[in-house]
């Protein structure tokens, strides 16, 4: 213990021993600068592939050499870095590095699932190894910072950007955003295999009206605290180094010309040490959102928030010197943004080695490993959820299954696994699901194929060769959904239907009268009530990445038991929009029991989704017990209990999900949040014991008067395998907890 303690000790003297020297340093080299090259390091601009948005500027080496660069994205590869990174470093006046980005997303070559579908597998771990193996390839293509982890609270299914996320939820947006930092950043930011992460968009982006990407947000302020702010927060307790500006904006103000965001609660409130960048042309777009009239008063409104650099835009580069010198900027808050960005360049060690992260050798060697490819697919499996099993049509056992008719747009496609932000991935890396069945039925089941019709468009001259493939089958598999290319970003849709006459081909086969397993693959929730009816079995897999063909094989087969959890509510159609498990009430609750009279309620659809947050089905069954409170009161923590048994015929996993109600508060609550949840493996017959802490300072909100706490009061557990599905307890809080009285509104 004696021996422990001196080493953390001493870990904790180095650490600050090395901030000391960074700062130093820094404060050496900003006295050397001239004004003009402060700017150049608050300047961002994109090299060559892979634009994101309308290029503005080319002859990016030439703006290099003149020392206008401080940060480029898009420059890939170990080679092409070290051949910029050498201009910086030996043909400019002081030789300054330069920090090169890149969208990592959900993996660099080796793609890993969507982000959204890696939530699904309610495994904080395998998230963190994700990003570690993202990390790993793209530091050895020279990378040094991911706009990357996305923890944007996302409601609305229409955005394509969900497929970023983690969804609905801001418990489990807080806990998933921490492992992906933790992935990224890895415990020492000076290691080569190393990338600074970036929390994004500050803020509630997600929550833009009408699921229309970029558009405006207009929230309640207890809202935007109580949901949107704490995985940013999260961000921040797990020591990421940047965050990037979002493009909305929140209740009349710009995120990237807001000083209350990046300055009162980012700085001051949080204590944020790291530096910010906008998204792409944010500034410039500061003029048609119409806070600015021009670039320069745009660039002026950006710094004085709290930005530290200007991604693509150009906008700090052509007017802060001017600024600066009309009294509209004050140097110091130039010289406050370097030494942010300079910190993070010393922290990297790309000072003691500008090419440490250019290693060919490396490159070559990481890249693509069997290893990753593993880990790939692995996280693949867990990624996928079971919505439907019908008379138990999965798993197909196939010492008693003779054809498979393997069917739909999506069966062969290699480029669509890859979804959207596929970074370097490449379709040929790719695995389809007919190789994955391939592989698997070799030797043991034929397999029959044929297309059926386009992702999209009316043409239904495939469906007769169609039905009479699937004729010839035992069992027919579906492989219908959206391509890569509608979700992610400006991929919002009013319709989040299965595109095209897909679905209909799913009705044409039911005249075979086989068994249908449904494959679907898509970047977002889709309105499903028509596949739902007509398919015997229904498997969300997303977009899976680089191992999607054989991971999906892997749970049609039985070879894997699926896992997964939906982190966002499916509706039932789009007039539901936006609907989320943790809603509050009305003075009129719907009652199913006495569903006439005067109810919050529709009189075409249920209140119910059709697939609840958290939902997820496995090949064997898990019975719950009562819930058990450590006792009925409590001033400060409280623990609830529940035995989970595999009652089923299967070895598998379960997500055990606690959550919460605040019956009477001084502001209204949710019927239910999410406080805590725990995947465990059991074998059939196994029975195991799930114990849940609950803390009074986490049941805080922020009151109508945006102090921040909870009160004594009662309170409802809930215990279960989704957000719908649960046991429930309850228990009294004796003492309330306040954070703060204050208004953080206008606290200084």
């Amino acid at each position: 213990m004696r021996k422990l303690l001196i080493t953390v000790v001493g870990l904790l003297i180095s650490q600050v021993m090395c901030a000391q020297d960074y700062s130093k340093q820094v404060e050496k080299l900003l006295k050397k600068m001239t004004l003009e090259e402060k700017v150049g390091q608050m300047t961002q601009f994109t090299s060559s592939s892979d634009v994101t948005g309308p290029t503005l500027r080319d002859n990016v080496e030439k703006d290099v050499k003149a020392g206008h660069v401080g940060s480029l994205f898009n420059a890939v590869s170990a080679e092409y870095t070290r051949e910029l990174q050498q201009m910086a470093v030996e043909e400019t006046r002081l030789g300054i590095p330069l920090l090169f980005g890149y969208d990592v997303i959900h993996g660099f070559k080796t793609i890993f699932p969507i982000p959204l579908a890696e939530a699904s597998s309610f495994d904080l771990e395998m998230i963190k190894g994700a990003a570690r193996v993202a990390a790993e390839e793209a530091s050895a293509a020279g990378i040094h910072w991911t706009f990357a982890p996305m923890v944007d609270v996302s409601r609305d299914p229409r955005w394509g950007r969900v497929m970023e996320g983690a969804g609905e939820d801001t418990y489990y947006n807080s806990v998933v955003a921490k492992a992906r930092v933790e992935g990224f950043q890895g415990d020492d930011l000076s290691a080569t295999n190393t990338v600074l992460a970036c929390a994004k968009h500050f803020l509630a982006y997600g929550a833009a009206q009408g699921g229309r990407d970029y558009h405006t947000v207009d929230m309640s302020m207890q809202t935007l605290h109580d949901v949107y702010l704490p995985p940013f927060k999260a961000c921040v307790d797990a020591g990421v180094e940047t965050f990037m500006t979002s493009f909305n904006e929140i209740n009349g103000i710009p995120s990237t010309a807001n000083p209350y965001l990046f300055k009162e609660i980012l700085r001051n409130q949080w204590d944020f040490k790291g530096m910010v960048v906008t998204d792409y042309t944010a500034i410039n777009e500061l003029i048609p959102h119409g806070i600015a009239d021009n670039l320069q008063s745009a660039g002026e409104l950006a710094v004085n928030a709290g930005i530290d650099m200007d991604m693509e835009g150009a906008v700090f580069l052509n007017t802060l010197v001017k600024a600066v010198k009309e009294n509209k900027v004050s140097e110091e808050t130039i010289d406050e943004a370097v030494r942010r960005i300079l910190t993070v360049k010393f922290k990297l060690g790309l000072f003691d080695d500008p090419y440490k992260y250019c290693n060919a050798e490396r490159e070559e060697k990481v890249t693509l490993s069997a290893d990753f490819k593993r880990k790939a697919r692995l996280a693949a499996q867990r990624s996928i959820v079971l919505l439907k099993n019908e008379n138990q049509t999965l798993p197909i056992t196939l010492s008693n299954t003779k054809k498979i008719a393997l069917i739909g747009p999506l069966a062969k496609s290699r480029k669509d696994v890859l979804g959207g932000w596929k970074a370097k991935g490449s379709p040929k890396n790719a695995k389809s699901l007919f190789e994955g069945m391939k592989h698997a039925t070799a030797g043991k089941a034929e397999l029959l194929y044929a297309k059926g019709c386009k992702l999209s468009g009316e043409d239904k001259s495939g469906f007769e060769e169609a039905l009479e493939v699937a004729k010839k089958a035992d069992v027919i598999v579906l492989a219908i959904g959206e391509s890569r290319v509608i979700s992610g970003e400006a991929k919002s849709r009013s319709d989040i239907s299965v595109p095209g006459v897909q679905t209909d081909l799913l009705a044409h086969l039911k005249q075979a009268g086989k068994p249908i397993v449904v494959v679907l693959m898509n970047g977002r929730p889709l309105t499903l009530e028509r596949e739902d009816e007509l398919a015997d079995a229904l498997l969300e897999t997303w977009h899976l990445g680089t191992m999607a063909g054989p991971a999906i094989a892997d749970v049609i087969f039985g070879a894997y038991n699926p896992s997964g959890k939906l982190p966002m509510t499916f509706p039932r159609n789009v007039g539901q929009i936006p609907i989320f498990y943790n809603v509050k009430n009305t003075g009129r609750p719907f009652n199913p029991e006495k569903p006439s009279g005067y109810k919050s309620t529709y009189l075409d659809v249920p209140n119910t989704p059709l697939y609840a947050f958290g939902y997820g089905l496995s090949y064997t069954k898990f019975e719950y017990s009562e819930i058990k409170m450590s006792s009925k009161s409590t001033d400060n923590e409280i623990t609830a209990s529940v035995e989970v048994k595999n009652v089923g015929d299967y070895d598998g996993e379960e997500v055990v999900q606690l959550y919460v109600q605040d019956v009477v508060g001084r502001s209204t609550r949710p019927l239910k949040e999410l406080k805590g949840f725990e995947k465990i493996f059991l074998k059939q017959g196994e029975t195991k014991t799930v114990t849940f802490n609950i803390k009074k300072e986490d049941l805080t909100y922020f009151r109508w008067d945006m102090s921040e706490g909870v009160e004594a009061g009662d309170f409802n557990v809930y215990i279960g395998t989704s957000s719908d599905n649960v046991k429930r307890a309850s228990f009294t809080l004796t003492e309330g907890f306040e954070v703060r009285k204050d208004n953080p509104v206008k606290s200084k």
